[in-house]
């Protein structure tokens, strides 16, 4: 038994579906759309998509639970993406998203409890020459240290490292 969507998501669905659901292909332009205007695909939603491009809700549930990128919850008032691509790696991404982890106090692909901020691994924020590298928000921000990353959240998102 499904729940009737909240009149936002109904109408954020149709939206999409009515700039691409007649494209060749039309799932993943039509999830881009729903996340970019939602910040998040809602699962109240994913019957919606299904029964207009005609696929099965385990169809449209199975790619936005493939793709990294979709999120199935609202995201925090401020997003930090911390790069795993092989430079920022080499340079200490790890030890940085796990010294993120602790500052922040939450996981990667999670939101804070308070709601105030996501931590997310992304792969390749296009720094690589200046790696390890991460995302506040819209910010990019380079050459990072443990330290340099705790003054960035501190003055971004408030956080008292």
């Amino acid at each position: 038994m499904t729940s009737t969507p909240p009149p936002a998501v109904t109408a954020a669905v149709q939206r999409a579906l009515d700039r691409h659901a007649q494209r060749p292909g039309a799932l993943l332009p039509v999830l881009h759309a729903i996340h970019d205007e939602l910040g998040h695909i809602p699962a109240d939603g994913v019957p919606l998509i299904a029964a207009a491009l005609k696929l099965s809700r385990a169809e449209v549930h199975g790619v936005v639970s493939y793709y990294p990128h979709f999120r199935g919850e609202p995201p925090g008032r401020h997003t930090v993406q911390v790069c795993r691509a092989e430079a920022c790696q080499a340079c200490g991404a790890e030890a940085l998203l796990a010294h993120a982890e602790r500052v922040l106090g939450c996981a990667r692909h999670h939101t804070r409890a308070d709601g105030a901020v996501t931590l997310e691994p992304v792969y390749c924020l296009g720094l690589c020459a200046s790696s390890p590298a991460m995302r506040i928000d819209e910010r990019l921000h380079a050459r990072l240290t443990p330290e340099r990353l705790e003054q960035l959240l501190a003055a971004a998102l408030e956080v008292k490292p």
